[in-house]
C-alpha cells in the first residue's frame, strides 16, 4: 500500500469531495482516465495525487486500486471586497487536504 498527500491546495473540500467519491475503490488507471475528462479543476488535481501515489508505491496504474480517497479541510483565507458606503464583506477562499492511497488488487 502506498499514500500520497497533497496539503493547502487552492480548491474547496466540498467540491473535491464529489469527485473524490467517484473514484474511491476504482481501479487506478480507470480512474486517471476518467478524471481526465473531468472538467471540474478538482479533478486534475485528484489525478495528479492519484498519479503520484501510484508511482510512490513503483506500481503500475493497471495492478492497484484506490483504496481511500479523502478530501479534508484545510485553512481558509480571508480577504476583503470593498463595498458601497465605505463598507467591506468578507470573502472566503477555501483550501484543502487531499489524501490517496492505492494497495495492489490482491491485497484489498
Amino acid at each position: 500500500m502506498s499514500k500520497a498527500l497533497l496539503k493547502y491546495t487552492r480548491v474547496a473540500p466540498k467540491k473535491a469531495r464529489m469527485i473524490a467519491t467517484e473514484i474511491q475503490g476504482m481501479n487506478a488507471e480507470l480512474a486517471l482516465a476518467s478524471l481526465e475528462f473531468m472538467p471540474n479543476k478538482a479533478a486534475r488535481i485528484i489525478s495528479k495525487v492519484v498519479a503520484s501515489a501510484v508511482a510512490n508505491g513503483d506500481f503500475e496504474p493497471e495492478e492497484v486500486i484506490i483504496t481511500s480517497c479523502r478530501v479534508d479541510k484545510a485553512a481558509v483565507m480571508k480577504r476583503w471586497r470593498p463595498r458601497a458606503r465605505g463598507t467591506a464583506s468578507r470573502i472566503l477562499k477555501p483550501t484543502a487536504h487531499i489524501m490517496v492511497e492505492v494497495a495492489k488488487a490482491e491485497e484489498a
